[in-house]
C-alpha cells in the first residue's frame, strides 16, 4: 500500500460521521384529505361513464356476456378501460398537490390524460381487429371527459368558498428580508383564493429584523424565526408546509445550497421566486447549465400551430355561439330599432392585430350622434387612463343600459370574430387615439387580435383602472393557450349574468 493511500484510508477512517437528519413526520393538512376526495369522485365519474357506454352501446345484456371479436365479457372490458384511464389520471400527475385547485393546468392534464388513454386504446382496437373501443370512445370519451372537468369545477367552488373565509390555506415560511418579502405578503394576503397564508419570515443573516420578534407588512404583523440558518427551526415552530424564498440573489448560491439541504426530512416544498412577472408555468423551464439551475423563458408563441388553433377555435366557437343566440341577437336588433331612432348597428373604428384598423359592430346603446356630445362632457370621464366612461352616461338609451348591463351590445362582434379582424378572447380593442398614446411596453398588445372577452372582461371590466388593465392585457398576451381561453369564456358567463363592473 503507498503512502498516498494509507493517509486517504487513514482519514477516512477518523472523519467525524454525519448523523442522520432527523425526519418530521409528515403532516396530514386539508390537501390530503381534499386530493383523496377528488380521486374517489374521479374513479366513480370514470366508472359510470364507461359502464354506461358499454350498455348503451352493446343494449342491456348481462355484464358477463361476451363483445367483440375475441368474446371478452363486457364486465372484464370496461373494468379495463376504467383501470386505464385512472392510471393515466395518475401517469399526468392531475391531483399534483402545486396545480390541484388553481389555474388552468390541471384541467389540461384530464384533457391529455383522457385523449392519450382513449387513443391508445382505439389503437390496439384498430391493431388487433377487436371490435370493442369504437362505440365506447364515441359514448364514454367525451360523457367521461366533460363529467371530470365539471367536478373538478365544483371541487375548485367550493373550495374558493372556503378559501375567502381564510380556511383550506397552506401555511407559507418565507425566507427573505422584509422589503423583498411585502409585495409577496401583499399579494397573498389580498388572494386568498390563491392558498398560501403567510405565518412567519427568516430574514437573511445580518439584516436588522433578525433581533426582532414581529414585523409589520400589509397591516399584519408577522413573527420573525431567526435567520435563513433558523427556517428549519422556523418550519417547526410555525408548521409550514412550504417555503419560499424572495432574496435567492442575497442569500448567494451557498446559502441556497444549505438551506434545501436543512429542509430534507421537512416534506415542505421549497419555492424560489424568480423575480419574473405575469409569466405563466408553460413558458417557464428550469434548465441545469454545468450545475447551475438557470430559469428559462421562452418566447410568447403567437405562430405556427398555435396560431392555427386560435384561429380554428374562434371561428367554430364564434359560428356555434351565432346558430345558438340568433333568436336572441334578433329580439335585441329589433328592441333597438323600437327604443330609439337611429340605426341599429354601432360601427366605430378600432385597431387590431399589427396595428391595422378595422370597423368593430356592436348594437346601438346610446342615441344617434353621441360621438358629437363627448366634448361637452369630457368632465365627467371616470375611465381609466386614456378610457372614456361614465358611469351615469345621459347618452345611453333605457334599451342599451339593458344591453350593457348583460354586455347583449357586443354579441354583433361574433360576426368581427367570424371575418378574422377580432378573436373569442384577446385584449380589449382600443380606439386610434389610444395606440397613439401607447407606451413601447403597452404596444405589446397589439400582437394578438382583440377579443370579445379577455381578462380585463372577468377581472373588474369597468371597475379597473388603467394599469390593471394593460397588466392583465400583456399577462394574457405574453400567456395564450387554449385551455386558457376556454377558462375566460367559462369566467365571461358568470361575470356577464353577474353584471359585473358593467355600465
Amino acid at each position: 500500500m503507498t503512502r498516498s493511500t494509507r493517509l486517504v484510508s487513514t482519514d477516512w477512517r477518523r472523519a467525524p460521521q454525519v448523523p442522520p437528519l432527523a425526519v418530521r413526520p409528515r403532516l396530514r393538512t386539508w390537501a390530503d384529505a381534499y386530493i383523496t376526495r377528488v380521486q374517489v369522485v374521479d374513479a366513480v365519474i370514470i366508472a359510470v361513464a364507461v359502464f354506461g357506454a358499454q350498455q348503451i352501446r352493446f343494449g342491456f345484456p348481462s355484464v358477463l356476456d361476451p363483445i367483440g371479436r375475441f368474446s371478452t365479457p363486457g364486465v372484464l372490458v370496461s373494468a379495463g378501460f376504467v383501470l386505464a384511464w385512472i392510471v393515466a389520471l395518475r401517469v399526468v400527475q392531475s391531483t399534483d398537490r402545486r396545480i390541484v385547485g388553481s389555474g388552468a393546468e390541471e384541467y389540461s392534464r384530464i384533457v391529455r390524460a383522457s385523449l392519450a388513454v382513449f387513443g391508445l386504446l382505439a389503437i390496439v382496437d384498430l391493431l388487433f381487429k377487436w371490435n370493442v373501443a369504437r362505440g365506447l370512445l364515441a359514448i364514454a370519451l367525451p360523457a367521461g371527459t366533460l363529467g371530470l372537468l365539471l367536478a373538478r369545477w365544483l371541487w375548485r367552488w367550493s373550495l374558493a368558498r372556503a378559501r375567502r373565509d381564510r380556511r383550506n390555506l397552506n401555511q407559507l415560511l418565507v425566507v427573505g428580508s422584509p422589503a423583498s418579502a411585502a409585495p409577496l405578503i401583499r399579494h397573498l394576503d389580498r388572494n386568498p383564493g390563491l392558498g398560501l397564508e403567510v405565518v412567519g419570515l427568516c430574514v437573511p443573516p445580518g439584516d436588522p429584523a433578525r433581533h426582532r420578534d414581529v414585523v409589520e407588512i400589509g397591516g399584519r404583523n408577522h413573527p420573525v424565526f431567526g435567520d435563513s440558518s433558523d427556517a428549519r427551526d422556523g418550519v417547526a415552530q410555525s408548521q409550514a408546509t412550504a417555503v419560499a424564498v424572495t432574496c435567492a440573489e442575497t442569500l448567494g448560491h451557498t446559502a441556497m445550497r444549505e438551506l434545501s439541504w436543512d429542509l430534507e426530512g421537512m416534506h415542505v416544498d421549497l419555492l424560489v421566486s424568480p423575480g419574473v412577472a405575469d409569466v405563466a408555468g408553460p413558458r417557464m423551464l428550469v434548465r441545469p447549465v454545468a450545475g447551475l439551475p438557470l430559469l428559462h423563458i421562452d418566447k410568447p408563441r403567437y405562430e405556427g400551430a398555435n396560431k392555427f388553433f386560435k384561429a380554428a377555435f374562434d371561428r367554430l366557437g364564434a359560428g356555434s355561439i351565432v346558430l345558438l343566440l340568433s333568436p336572441v341577437m334578433i329580439a335585441c336588433a329589433i328592441a333597438v330599432r323600437v327604443g330609439s331612432r337611429g340605426p341599429v348597428f354601432y360601427r366605430a373604428e378600432r385597431i387590431g392585430l399589427n396595428n391595422e384598423p378595422f370597423q368593430m359592430w356592436k348594437f346601438r346603446t346610446m342615441v344617434d350622434g353621441a360621438d358629437q356630445q363627448k366634448l361637452a362632457l369630457a368632465q365627467q370621464n371616470e375611465g381609466a387612463g386614456v378610457l372614456f366612461k361614465i358611469r351615469d352616461d345621459p347618452r345611453v338609451t333605457p334599451i342599451g343600459k339593458i344591453l350593457r348591463r348583460y354586455s347583449l351590445d357586443e354579441l354583433p362582434q361574433l360576426f368581427n370574430v367570424l371575418a378574422g379582424t377580432m378573436s373569442l378572447v384577446g385584449p380589449r380593442p382600443p380606439l386610434r387615439a389610444e395606440v397613439e398614446q401607447y407606451s413601447a411596453l403597452v404596444t405589446r398588445r397589439m400582437l394578438v387580435r382583440p377579443g370579445i372577452t379577455g381578462l380585463w372582461q372577468v377581472s373588474g371590466r369597468s371597475d379597473l383602472d388603467w394599469d390593471e388593465s394593460v397588466r392583465l392585457d400583456l399577462s394574457y398576451v405574453e400567456n395564450w393557450s387554449i385551455m386558457q381561453d376556454a377558462m375566460i369564456l367559462w369566467r365571461t358567463l358568470r361575470a356577464v349574468l353577474r353584471s359585473e363592473g358593467a355600465y
